[in-house]
């Protein structure tokens, strides 16, 4: 039996009374139908439900799918989508005050460290995805790795804790230290590479409708997952950009966006707001409110980073600085970061009572949602002062979407400490300078030659006249 996850309308009316839950729509009365027609509620980690849908039941979710989209969303007006709109509701744009000029010789060099960061960080999370934190914790403990410092690896590991907590099938025979080969493909490497591909085509003023053409001719749709993989079905049943973020689209406030801005804050070092308006042309195909906010906020602590000249908190602030400041994501990030402040070892160790009240506060999300995983990211690259092991070894730590923060903690801190040679080799070292992919063409190549291209689409800052600037902490 084919399964496919993630699109199934009768799994999906549960994820969307899970997000009018989140974004207080009233949909009190659309559940008790559902539940009383015999739907279920959503799978709590599974992409899609273990048996075959009722044909009755599907026709239902579609038209309560529908329903549930149209109730009233009080955080409208607090949280919007339009680029305008969010730009009225935000702080303000930061400009770096050191800026790298594109052409210099450093750009692509920093800019391969942020790649090199990127897969190391996404592959030390890629064994324990979908693991509950209680699990990660129980593997590095069994292995002799806790607090984590290195790959997760299955020797040592006791047998009775193995067969608890099974690693990511897919990822097993891949990421434990003892069968790394070079990069393996992960959807987290391979939407840098297709951001990549769309500045080489269509430039930095690519439109949305773009990225829409560019998935449809070389992404396969199997390599798509929550709302990426709901709005290519919408495009291919004719909905246009952006109602492919609104339509029967419950993920839409997930991480998936969030993992496709780092090329347009590595192509805009030192201009956040560019970095983040560009992320948001991208973020629209696929997510509305948080979902686009979690890719700006990344975009621009990216750009601030690969700028140099800043620490991690002055990146963070300038993340900050692009998000509407009332909406849940900003106060997702201001908690992460004030509860690693306020953690007052400041050593891996002391970062498990960080870790344990960001679950108490967002563990009632799905794992995949923007909001914890923006949480964590704050505040492990707060609480790790931007160091590499120790910023991707604590957002990993922190469960929820582990390859994914990886990845994204994994290339700020890379950017932060500004060269390969600065990354420890024994985090890139079994990369092999090799990434694997199904994106056509990019099979097998190395991080220098995608920091070369990357850098070759470097736009130029903008004249910083009218912008509002804006340093310090976050």
């Amino acid at each position: 039996m084919l399964r496919l996850t993630w699109v199934q309308p009768e799994d999906l009316v549960g994820h969307e009374l899970r997000q009018a839950a989140e974004d207080g729509r009233d949909a009190r009365e659309v559940r008790k139908r559902w539940l009383a027609a015999g739907g279920h509620l959503a799978p709590e980690r599974a992409g899609a439900s273990p048996g075959p849908g009722d044909p009755v039941l599907r026709a239902l979710a579609g038209d309560l799918l529908d329903e549930l989209a149209a109730l009233e969303r009080p955080s409208a007006a607090e949280e919007p989508t339009d680029l305008a709109a969010i730009h009225d509701t935000a702080p303000g744009p930061v400009r770096a005050a050191a800026v790298l000029a594109p052409g210099a010789e450093d750009v692509a060099v920093r800019l391969e460290a942020g790649w090199l960061g990127r897969a190391a960080g996404c592959l030390l999370g890629k064994p324990v995805e979908k693991l509950p934190l209680d699990g990660i914790r129980a593997i590095a403990r069994s292995t002799g790795d806790w607090p984590l410092t290195t790959w997760f690896t299955e020797r040592g590991l006791a047998p009775d804790i193995a067969a608890r907590y099974p690693w990511n099938r897919r990822s097993r025979p891949t990421s434990l230290a003892e069968n790394i080969d070079g990069m393996p493909e992960d959807d987290d490497l391979n939407y840098p590479l297709l951001g990549l591909l769309a500045l080489e085509r269509f430039g930095h003023t690519f439109t949305t409708a773009d990225i829409a053409r560019l998935w449809l001719d070389e992404l396969p749709a199997g390599r798509t997952f929550t709302a990426e993989r709901v709005a290519y079905r919408n495009l291919l049943d004719g909905v246009e950009p952006p109602r492919t973020a609104t339509t029967r689209n419950p993920f839409r406030e997930w991480i998936g966006a969030l993992i496709r801005a780092d090329v347009f804050g590595w192509t805009h070092p030192g201009d956040p707001s560019a970095a983040a308006d560009e992320a948001w042309r991208d973020a629209v195909l696929t997510h509305t409110g948080n979902g686009v906010y979690g890719a700006m906020f990344a975009a621009a602590v990216i750009a601030r980073a690969a700028g140099g000249g800043a620490d991690v908190h002055q990146c963070l602030a300038a993340g900050l600085s692009v998000v509407p400041a009332r909406s849940r994501l900003a106060a997702a990030v201001r908690f992460g970061i004030d509860s690693a402040r306020a953690e007052p070892t400041g050593t891996p160790e002391g970062f498990t009572e960080v870790v344990d009240a960001l679950h108490a506060a967002y563990g009632h999300h799905h794992w995949v949602h923007v909001l914890p995983n923006a949480a964590l990211l704050a505040a492990a690259l707060t609480h790790a002062d931007g160091d590499f092991t120790g910023s991707i070894c604590r957002v990993v730590s922190g469960g929820w979407d582990t390859d994914s923060n990886g990845a994204t903690a994994g290339s700020v801190a890379g950017l932060l400490a500004g060269s390969p040679g600065a990354l420890p080799g024994r985090w890139t070292g079994p990369l092999k300078n090799r990434l694997a992919t199904t994106v056509a063409g990019l099979d097998g190549i190395g991080f220098d030659a995608l920091a070369r291209r990357t850098a070759a689409v470097v736009e130029p800052p903008a004249p910083a006249a009218g912008r509002r600037e804006q340093e310090g902490p976050a």
